[in-house]
């Protein structure tokens, strides 16, 4: 499998450069030359299949030789060794949990595995690469315990300051070791112009190996079409018709669930839940792509102004406007919408929804609006502790922190605040 960038200014490449340069030289995100639709006895017989089985067989055609298929399968248990629980709230909806990993956040499965994928393709190697991650509060903490220990492999992860929850930061500025983290005076959209920029910078590049573990890079991009596989599996004898709520951001995991349907996986329909960062909902409705600067919300993980994976979604759909839309609804949500949304489903469900996970709910709720027969499943995408003080204002409950969380609270951060990107530059550089 060869890997092409979607500038179409530079030659295409194989799945391990693709990993190890994270963007093409062109600057252009990394697409797959091909996507072979699995064989429908695949998905007949997908009951009897674990869920390692049920990964091994999406992905290895995007690996291909790279990575012998004995080693693929012992990364792909390294990577799932927790579950993806369905919560099925009514007869038309259910949730999706995807926080049961080490840094209870979905982003976990991509960082894992993406970790996996480059420390085999470094052992041997003696530069090391590093890694640079804009976090909005779940990528950071899941690199950086995917990445822990890694031989060979350092990273440095940003993040915008007073822009994530106190466990966010937490996870991400406690480990040490390979792990370093800087506190950015700015947004999001900053800390992730300054990892574009440096990939542009000659100077630096020259000097350095660098790569990229944000949703960019395809092995953490791909795996997260595994879910929805998964969630398939649990839901495909009791309903038809389903679909797909995602709280969205940078637009990587709903990019992924429509990868799982181009590979034949059979559902209806996928949902981009916005909250107030919603170029993608406007676009929908205009045509008109317009990024914008990013509005701080109560659900950060989704603060992106200019969401970099929705290129590949388009790609997809061949840039045809109307395939993408019959595919594709988007709607867009404030917080106190939010926040009244996670109240309704602790009131009417006793289930406790973090931010993320409300938007999704709400997406469900619009979109069943007009199609009252569908079933759909949104995407918890992180613990509801992880937003501690949101959800105990909402719900008026307290809450115990899962051991996950204990376990960093009590850390100290270690954390160098920079302002612009000469100071990231210079950081790199010593």
């Amino acid at each position: 499998m060869n890997y092409y960038s979607l500038n179409k200014k530079a030659p295409s490449t194989s799945f391990k450069n693709a990993v190890i340069k994270g963007l093409a030289p062109d600057k252009g995100l990394y697409f797959p030359e091909l996507i072979s639709p699995l064989p429908k006895a695949f998905f007949n017989d997908i009951d009897n299949l674990s869920h390692s089985e049920i990964a091994f067989e999406a992905i290895k055609q995007f690996v291909s030789s790279d990575i012998p298929e004995d080693i693929l399968k012992n990364i792909i248990n390294e990577t799932l060794s927790f579950d993806f629980p369905i919560v099925e709230l009514n007869k038309n909806i259910s949730t999706l949990e995807l926080f049961h990993g080490p840094t209870m956040a979905f982003k976990d499965v991509g960082a894992r595995f993406m970790a996996q994928c480059l420390g085999y393709f470094n052992q041997n190697n003696s530069n090391d690469v590093t890694v640079l991650v804009a976090t909005s509060g779940d990528t950071g903490a899941a690199v950086a315990n995917g990445f822990l220990g890694v031989k060979g492999v350092n990273v440095v992860i940003l993040y915008p300051s007073g822009k994530v929850s106190d466990i966010q930061e937490k996870q991400l500025t406690t480990l040490g070791q390979n792990i370093s983290a800087l506190e950015v005076n700015g947004t999001f959209d900053d800390c992730q112009a300054m990892v574009k920029t440096a990939f542009l910078d000659d100077n630096l590049t020259s000097k350095m190996q660098l790569t990229s573990a944000n949703s960019i890079n395809v092995a953490r991009w791909l795996p997260q079409l595994f879910y929805f596989m998964f969630a398939y599996k649990k839901l495909h004898n009791k309903y038809k018709d389903i679909v797909f709520s995602v709280p969205s951001g940078n637009f990587g995991n709903v990019c992924a669930g429509i990868m799982a349907q181009q590979l034949g996986l059979p559902i209806k329909h996928f949902i981009a839940s916005n909250n107030e960062n919603n170029v993608v909902t406007e676009y929908l409705t205009t045509q008109l792509y317009n990024p914008k600067p990013s509005v701080q919300t109560i659900s950060n993980a989704m603060d992106v102004g200019d969401p970099s994976n929705f290129i590949r979604i388009q790609e997809i759909y061949k840039n045809k406007f109307e395939t993408l839309k019959d595919n594709l609804s988007s709607f867009s949500f404030s917080d106190n919408e939010t926040k009244a949304a996670m109240l309704e489903i602790y009131t009417n469900h006793n289930y406790i929804a973090d931010p993320h996970g409300a938007v999704g709910y709400l997406g469900c709720k619009a979109y069943l609006e007009k199609n009252p027969n569908a079933h759909c499943v949104f995407l918890e995408t992180a613990h509801p502790t992880k937003f501690l003080d949101v959800v105990e204002d909402v719900i008026k409950t307290k809450q115990a922190l899962p051991q996950q969380i204990q376990s960093v609270m009590g850390k100290i951060k270690l954390a160098t605040t920079i302002s612009n990107y000469e100071e990231f530059k210079e950081y790199l550089l010593e």
